[in-house]
């Protein structure tokens, strides 16, 4: 009876372990997550100023290689 106790107990540990590992990975992703979308926020404004963009001569028009 007494190693079954024990051999539960272990078992316990080992999932807490596991619980406080995955919670560390959650807690990670979930900022890499937050700064992955402020990321996006930025290079979408980018993308909407080049949008915007108008040349303001021919020679701004013209690739350097013509």
């Amino acid at each position: 009876m007494e190693s079954r106790i024990t051999e539960l107990e272990i078992k316990v540990a080992l999932q807490d372990d596991l619980l406080e590992t995955l919670n560390k990975i959650v807690a990670e992703q979930s900022q890499q997550i937050s700064r992955l979308q402020q990321d996006l926020r930025e290079l979408a404004g980018n993308v909407r100023t080049l949008e915007n963009y108008r040349p303001t001569s021919l020679a701004d028009e013209i690739p350097p290689h013509y």
